[in-house]
């Protein structure tokens, strides 16, 4: 029976129909290579409840980002399947007193950047030279805890993405990240082809799962219209691919099957 492990976004971790984490998946979001090792936010003190305009889930990805407790959690699982995707890179960094974290919507709605802890903050752009430079080393110090840690014997897999330009029926807006933020999709797509390549070129062995030609925004995809909400081909390409490495449907008991139409 497999344990999967997802550092990415909803692209993948939505091929099981589940909510929420199980004894044989996790999965780690609204962060970036960047942050992941990055130290904790000083004075950082999260809500016992969830902000207003956010669900338990979200709030407990974005304090994980915060307080840097990702990593640890992910060596003690000891997944025999870690799932990389970077769709979830696309969010700006932010700078703050030692440390990086990142610029999540779930950041921008909660209400903590109003905090001191944030007092200090200085905004590191996803496409500049020093975004890239910081997504490096965090790239470097992922192969580096992989190597020394029992991550080694899990099987890696790059699930290699990008932003869809069009729906079935017609060319896609011009999307925003943040609300009145919006984004260049050549620009981040070419950035996701460089981030994948010099993970690979860093990484141990990589298994690679892809299925360009269904790259395609799905009109009624239950999360809405979206770059990188796919139509349903392209999650049973992607699924079958899993399933040849290893990667099993059962992480919640019987039954347990690959959403048709997953975010």
């Amino acid at each position: 029976m497999s344990r999967v492990a997802i550092i990415g976004s909803c692209i993948s971790r939505d091929l099981w129909p589940i909510r929420g984490d199980t004894e044989k998946l996790i999965y780690v979001s609204r962060t970036s290579l960047a942050s992941l090792f990055a130290k904790p936010l000083k004075g950082f003190r999260p809500a016992t409840e969830p902000p207003a305009k956010l669900g338990r889930y979200q709030h407990r990805a974005l304090v994980s980002d915060l307080q840097k407790t990702a990593i640890a959690r992910l060596v003690a699982f000891r997944p025999t399947h870690l799932i990389f995707d970077f769709i979830d890179e696309r969010f700006d960094l932010l700078a703050v007193d030692g440390t990086i974290v990142t610029h999540s919507y779930e950041l921008e709605v909660s209400g903590y950047l109003k905090g001191k802890a944030f007092a200090r903050r200085r905004e590191v752009a996803r496409l500049s030279d020093a975004g890239e430079r910081l997504w490096r080393e965090g790239a470097a110090q992922m192969a580096a805890l992989i190597r020394a840690t029992p991550l080694q014997a899990a099987t890696l897999i790059l699930h290699s993405a990008r932003w869809a330009q069009a729906s079935q029926s017609a060319p896609l807006p011009t999307p925003e990240i943040l609300p009145r933020r919006p984004v260049s999709i050549e620009a981040h797509n070419a950035l996701l082809a460089s981030y994948e390549a010099a993970f690979e070129a860093l990484m141990p062995p990589l298994a690679r799962v892809e299925a360009p030609e269904h790259r395609v925004a799905d009109e009624a995809h239950r999360w809405g219209l979206s770059p990188f909400h796919y139509v349903p081909a392209y999650y049973r390409a992607i699924w079958e691919q899993l399933a040849a490495l290893g990667v099993s449907r059962d992480v919640s008991g019987p039954g347990a099957a690959p959403s048709a139409r997953a975010a």
